[in-house]
């Protein structure tokens, strides 16, 4: 017994593409605004590093300075992440300074709340226990009077 394990994706394949307006619009944009700028950067890339082995392995190269050349090529990126980086954090650090000069007037009225709840907290609180409290005691004050008049 033989199984067909291509079958679903022959189902797929088989199954048209759509063709309508924002479709096509979108293949179009796809091949203009990623596949093209890609192919662009790796055949410039590959352009750059033919140019580099011709001009640094003909005679008289001179290898040092292409190799100088290279390590700011390569540190280039590098800088400029870490600029990006700089950036955020100055940006987060005026942040944080802007925040901890807001913050405690806004932590004292959080406590005044807080100390407002409180209060209404244990009020509520004394008053689902007060009927318990006053039972309780009434009913050690029954036990308590009959174990004066000597009843069991």
């Amino acid at each position: 017994m033989k199984v067909n394990l291509s079958a679903p994706l022959d189902k797929l394949r088989s199954a048209a593409a759509p063709e309508h307006a924002s479709y096509r619009l979108h293949r179009k944009q796809r091949n203009l605004q990623i596949v093209l700028p890609v192919v662009l950067s790796a055949v410039a890339l590959v352009g750059m590093i033919v140019l580099v082995s011709f001009a640094t392995f003909k005679s008289g190269g001179d290898v040092n300075r292409w190799a100088a050349i290279s390590t700011i090529w390569i540190i280039i990126p590098i800088l400029l992440a870490g600029l990006i980086t700089l950036a955020i954090l100055v940006g987060l650090i005026y942040l944080m300074s802007q925040a901890l000069n807001a913050l405690p007037r806004y932590t004292g009225m959080a406590q005044e709340y807080v100390n407002i709840a409180r209060g209404y907290i244990i009020r509520g609180a004394d008053m689902v226990v007060k009927p318990v409290i006053a039972l309780e005691g009434f009913i050690e004050r029954a036990k308590a009077f009959f174990e004066r008049i000597g009843a069991p």
